[in-house]
Order: C-alpha cells, then sequence, then structure tokens
C-alpha cells in the first residue's frame, strides 16, 4: 500500500471517530429541556398563546381558560419537559394581558399596558384597571396571591371578601373566626388540603343556603309559624313564630335552636334572635351543625370532608332528603358550582363525589 493511500485510510479513520463524537454531543444538546414559564395559577385567566409550566411541562393555551389544570384538558397543549425557572403557583408572573371588552370576574389577575399588574375586584366586562378603580385593584406580581390568613384559619379575609363580594355586612369574617374556638377540629383536620376543601365546602354550602350571604333570615315568612313543635316538653317559650331559618345554615324548627344552644352554652330556645343580631352566635350555629348533625345524611358534613367521602355526602346531610337522589339537581349543581370556585380560590383541588 502506498504512503499515499495509507495516510488516506488514517484521516478516514480519524475522522469517523470525530463523527462518532460528535453524534452524540449534538443530541445531548437537543435533549436538553427547555426554561420552565411561570408556574400555572388556577385563579388566573389564560388565553391562546399563554405559555404556563406546571408537573415539569411547559403548557400553551389554546384559547381561553380559567381554573383548568394542564394535562387534564385539551385546551393545554403540551410543549414538552422544562427546567428550572417557574415560579411556585400564586407567585406566578406569567399572568395575561388585559384586553378591553373581555369579560372578568372577582380574582382575575391582569397585566396592564403600563406593565403593572392589576386584580379584578368585581366582575367587569373589561374595564380599563387605571380608571375603573371601583373594579380593579393594584397586584404585586412576584409575591404571594394573597397575604397570610393571621387568624389560624385557611381562608384569608381577602379570600373570604373575595367568595362573598355582596354580602350582608353582617355576616363578619371576624364574626366567623370568633366562632371557630366552638370547633376547633373544623378546618384545623388532615392535610393542607382537606382543611381547605372542608371550609370550601362549608362556605358553598353556606353561599347557597343565604344566596352568597345576602339573607340572614328566611324570606318566606309564611312558614314562621310552622316551626314549632309542640310536641316538645320544653314548647316555644320564644312564641310559636319564633324558630324560623336564620344564620348562614339558616337555623330552624325550636328544637334545633335548643339543642344549638345546649350545645354552645346559650340560651337560644329563649333568645332566637341572637342568631341574626350576633354575627359569632350566628356562625357557631353553623358550624354547630356542620360538626354535629347528620340531618337527612348518614355522617356529619364534617367527618365527610375529613373522610374524604365528598361533598356530595355534605349536601345529603344538609337538605338531602329534598335535593339528592334526584330530588332537585339544580339545586345540586348549584352547591356543587359554589364548591368548585371556592377551592380555586383556595388554590387547591375539589376531590371526588361532587354529587349526591
Amino acid at each position: 500500500m502506498s504512503i499515499q493511500r495509507i495516510m488516506a485510510s488514517l484521516l478516514a479513520i480519524v475522522a469517523a471517530g470525530a463523527m462518532a463524537i460528535l453524534i452524540p454531543s449534538s443530541a445531548a444538546t437537543a435533549s436538553v429541556a427547555a426554561a420552565c414559564a411561570g408556574g400555572w395559577n388556577s385563579s388566573a385567566v389564560y388565553t391562546g398563546g399563554n405559555v404556563a409550566s406546571y408537573n415539569g411541562h411547559n403548557w400553551s393555551a389554546k384559547w381561553w381558560t380559567q381554573g383548568e389544570t394542564p394535562g387534564t384538558v385539551d385546551v393545554w397543549a403540551d410543549q414538552g419537559t422544562c427546567s428550572g425557572g417557574s415560579t411556585p403557583p400564586g407567585t406566578s408572573c406569567s399572568y395575561p394581558n388585559w384586553v378591553a371588552g373581555q369579560n372578568y370576574v372577582v380574582g382575575n389577575i391582569v397585566k396592564y399596558t403600563n406593565g403593572q399588574y392589576y386584580r379584578a375586584k368585581n366582575d367587569n366586562p373589561g374595564y380599563d384597571p387605571v380608571i375603573s378603580t371601583w373594579f380593579w385593584e393594584p397586584f404585586t406580581c412576584g409575591g404571594p396571591t394573597d397575604p397570610p390568613s393571621t387568624s389560624g384559619f385557611v381562608v384569608s379575609e381577602s379570600q373570604f371578601n373575595q367568595m362573598f363580594p355582596s354580602r350582608n355586612s353582617f355576616y363578619t369574617y371576624s364574626g366567623l373566626t370568633a366562632a371557630l374556638s366552638a370547633y376547633p377540629g373544623f378546618t384545623n383536620t388532615g392535610s393542607d388540603t382537606i382543611k381547605k376543601q372542608e371550609a370550601a365546602a362549608f362556605l358553598a354550602n353556606v353561599n347557597h343556603e343565604t344566596g352568597g350571604l345576602v339573607y340572614i333570615v328566611e324570606q318566606n315568612t309564611a312558614n314562621y309559624p310552622h316551626y314549632c313543635d309542640t310536641s316538645q316538653s320544653y314548647g316555644c317559650p320564644a312564641g310559636n313564630a319564633m324558630y324560623y331559618g336564620r344564620g348562614p345554615i339558616q337555623l330552624s324548627w325550636n328544637f334545633n335552636y335548643k339543642a344549638a344552644g345546649d350545645a354552645l352554652g346559650i340560651n337560644l330556645l329563649n333568645n332566637p334572635n341572637l342568631v341574626q343580631t350576633d354575627s359569632a352566635v350566628a356562625w357557631k350555629t353553623g358550624l354547630w351543625y356542620w360538626n354535629t348533625q347528620n340531618g337527612p345524611g348518614t355522617m356529619t358534613p364534617h367527618n365527610a370532608m375529613v373522610n374524604s367521602r365528598g361533598f356530595g355526602e355534605t349536601i345529603r346531610s344538609i337538605n338531602g332528603s329534598i335535593e339528592c337522589n334526584g330530588g332537585n339537581p339544580a339545586q345540586v349543581q348549584s352547591r356543587i358550582d359554589a364548591y368548585q370556585r371556592f377551592v380555586q380560590i383556595l388554590g387547591t383541588t375539589p376531590g371526588g363525589n361532587l354529587y349526591c
């Protein structure tokens, strides 16, 4: 073999070896995951083309979406794995741009044309955040979406206000937190998810019973004389028409006023009006029912939630004899809709068994 042919062979071998090295190197470069976009936020509104990260993947919204978890619905297109750069839910700066004329609901967060972020205080059809201060409030992106509660309750005051934007001033947040001491296991049992689910479940049922914490007393006054069970030995000392529905769970009947009063150490049989004049007492009666009464169900609403039996079982315990098993599906759906809104506000999931 000539010197020229030997040299040519050696050069070919070297070139092949170099190619063998370069190919894996190139493939490794291509396999490096993209940087994660801002973390998906269940309360944020995303429009077509917005990108958010979730569970180690970037996701692109195909169209308008809010509260629909990436990977569980067709609205999100998987953009592949990502690494680093993401921010936890609740601290994301990947909120969509404000769009004039687009409908927004309480809690939506947008980036305005001035580069600042705003959160909707009230539902609105795309009002200008700078001009319409009644409908929008400044929002500091990069910090928690909600300041931590100082009450020990899993629902902060601003979250409570977001849930009940039109509530009657009687139903105060301080009245609710003052009532918590009567039942310390309430929203204080199990995992953080279960605690938030129980709070959302209680408030969703309360929302339904009171029209969004608007009504303090039962609106149909014709029913008032019907709530005195004269067969009870203690009778109706406050008057036969004085045991109508009051408070967040609409406590009614003389025997329920007596039982709740005995449990709480308050003479409600003789003073039922306390439930419509004292916010903390009103909330305590709601918590009394929630934590101690099976109602028409088979367990207390509290036990239903802490044992993961589902929101549907709380409906059964409150009004199941009328609404469940097809009795009034529209009323059941109303409660479920509120529950699903509230778990989103609290940043958790609804769990299973929503219907009864």
